[in-house]
């Protein structure tokens, strides 16, 4: 593959631009830059052109460049609504980004990206119906359905996080009332164990077991909704909390056939850690943009 065929991956957080220059056709990484993602959306596009010219003059020829976003992403490329990026909300940011760079720019949901990357290079390999489940500061998820990428009438699809699972529950930062990333982001678990939660490495044992058992069950009562409305073969778990490794994959398969209709009767929905970690939503992006969605 030629240098012509590399696309700048980007994937915007609240706080952090990570741009990485991806080869689409296997995924590898060959350069990465990082900037803030504060301020409006010219001062955003400014931050990712300045990126991408960064890594031209590192000598890449950039053909495309993808862009994965926490929020309503639509599909004209314009940011309906972000709440850590309150700047952005109804900007056009795929299009200006693409007048900026002049390549072709692609632009989805960080999480929605993520499920592609895992679907065709990671731990998604081998099914045509899975579920990603981001568990970090909220909950972001993706889904693949008969093999294609799920996006929804606008684009929107995947929003799990903000599901309804206890109506009376307790008001989150949205304005809803219980919705499920309350209960089961890696912002949950920090209030239960009172630390951050979220950047502990596998093998981190000081973590109670029953603080962790009932974070698990709060994980599957949203996957169990997910299974029952989509029937996925397999369901990954990513995010800054899978870095809990094996005991939260073991936990959430525990908790999980126990909350499906009729669980005893239905194959077997197997959950598996996620493998492409912090650079999913980057490399999801590249892959996006040169058509890979």
């Amino acid at each position: 593959m030629s240098g012509d065929d590399l696309v700048v991956g980007v994937d915007i957080g609240g706080t952090n631009v990570r741009a990485l220059v991806v080869d689409p056709g296997d995924g590898s990484v060959h350069d990465r830059a990082r900037g803030s993602s504060a301020g409006d959306g010219p001062t955003l596009v400014a931050t990712i052109a300045g990126l991408v010219a960064d890594l031209r003059d590192r000598g890449h020829r950039v053909a495309a460049v993808g862009i994965g976003v926490a929020g309503l992403a639509d599909r004209s490329g314009t940011l309906r609504y972000s709440p850590n990026l309150p700047g952005v909300v109804e900007f056009p940011l795929g299009p200006e980004v693409e007048r900026a760079v002049g390549v072709p720019v692609a632009m989805g949901n960080d999480a929605t990206c993520a499920a592609l990357a895992e679907h065709r290079l990671g731990a998604g390999r081998g099914v045509d119906d899975l579920a990603l489940v981001t568990l970090g500061t909220g909950i972001g998820t993706g889904f693949v359905v008969d093999g294609r990428l799920l996006w929804g009438a606008a684009g929107f699809a995947g929003e799990s996080g903000h599901m309804v699972v206890e109506r009376y529950g307790p008001t989150h930062h949205t304005g809803q009332r219980g919705p499920w990333e309350h209960f089961a982001s890696g912002t949950a678990l920090d209030g239960l164990v009172g630390r951050p939660a979220p950047d502990r490495s596998v093998g981190d044992d000081d973590l109670p077991a029953d603080v962790l058992d009932g974070y698990c069950r709060e994980v599957a009562l949203g996957v169990a909704n997910l299974v029952q409305v989509l029937d996925p073969a397999r369901v990954l778990l990513g995010g800054g909390v899978s870095g809990i490794g094996e005991p939260l994959r073991a936990g959430v398969d525990r908790w999980l056939g126990g909350l499906l209709l009729g669980g005893d009767h239905r194959p077997p929905v197997e959950v598996r850690l996620a493998e492409l970690g912090d650079d999913a939503g980057a490399v999801g992006a590249a892959l996006l943009a040169r058509g890979g969605a």
